[in-house]
């Protein structure tokens, strides 16, 4: 014993001990920096949810740059999160939140958020079930949520190049035969009526002579408009040759499709177009038929051809039914 009336070892001891709590505790905020650094430079939102409190009990740094909203009020009302969700996706991104607890995971889910300055981002969500101490005990679902708007974006992009018609917006031949053959399916299945028109923009050879290529383009994008603006939301429109459009018409009968292609008549017949050549208008030929019983979707596209040619040699400009 020393003068102080501590043992010597004994001070040693706690000195050893104290040095090594203070190295626990550096290392513990090492780990801990360590984790926030990665958690910041994450372009993710790493999430955890409280099940039967339906709290939200950590969101990563990640969350207020891609949510566009406070942390703490998320971490506060589980109803920040809600109102959130784009309103048509909600029902789907709560009962898919749902889904995880009844499978104890899902893989992926994809919705819409509103951010707090008002864009419209797509989310694509992984999530699973993790039970916390004994059994019957906290539930969490913790997940990851990255933005994929982006690829959103692209993959629109990619769809929209694979399956419509460059110049002027309608559905090219590939994808509309595609569509047309689930149309006509269905129809049969069904014993719903269904009417197919085929149109040719009248003396197009002549507009390209006189007026240049650039001009024709125009008048199959106006003509294509047409096209679009007068068919039901419904109908299938597409370009399928060079000035050959074509349509498909489901639960639409004879009469009524003749209805459809005399307003797409008198569409076409408005449009008016000029440059240093002069100004013009243009015409087009129709062909409409509907199914009958045996039919096959070729023997639509053939009256539907054959109905087309025939209103050339009636003098074009007009409707005939095949």
């Amino acid at each position: 014993m020393d003068d102080s009336g501590q043992i010597p070892g004994e001070v040693e001891t706690l000195t050893l001990a104290l040095l090594h709590s203070r190295g626990e505790v550096e290392r513990l905020r090492e780990r801990e920096l360590l984790v926030s650094s990665l958690l910041g430079g994450l372009n993710a939102v790493l999430w955890a949810f409280d099940w039967e409190r339906q709290q939200v009990v950590y969101v990563s740094p990640a969350y207020e740059s891609i949510f566009g909203r406070s942390a703490a009020l998320v971490l506060s009302d589980y109803g920040e999160w809600l109102r959130s969700v784009y309103p048509d996706d909600m029902e789907y991104a709560v009962q898919s939140l749902q889904s995880a607890l009844e499978l104890g995971a899902v893989e992926q889910r994809e919705y819409r958020i509103i951010r707090g300055d008002g864009e419209v981002r797509w989310i694509s969500d992984k999530c699973f079930v993790k039970p916390i101490g004994q059994p019957g005990g906290q539930t969490l679902i913790v997940g990851i949520a990255e933005d994929i708007t982006e690829k959103k974006a692209l993959q629109g992009e990619l769809h929209r190049l694979a399956t419509r018609d460059v110049l002027t917006g309608a559905s090219n031949r590939r994808h509309f035969f595609e569509q047309a053959a689930a149309h006509f399916a269905e129809a049969c299945s069904t014993g719903w009526p269904l009417s197919f028109l085929l149109f040719d923009i009248d003396d197009f050879k002549q507009v390209n002579d006189a007026h240049g290529h650039q001009m024709g383009d125009r008048v199959l994008q106006r003509v294509a408009h047409c096209g679009a603006y007068v068919l039901r939301r419904n109908d299938l429109f597409g370009r399928i040759g060079g000035e050959e459009f074509a349509a498909i018409f489901p639960d639409c009968d004879t009469a009524q499709a003749q209805q459809i292609a005399g307003r797409l008549q008198r569409e076409v017949q408005r449009l008016r177009f000029h440059d240093e050549a002069g100004r013009f208008g243009v015409t087009i030929s129709q062909g409409i038929t509907s199914r009958r019983d045996g039919d096959s979707l070729d023997d639509l596209y053939g009256r539907a051809d054959a109905a087309m040619y025939q209103a050339k040699h009636q003098g074009k400009n007009c409707i005939v039914l095949g």
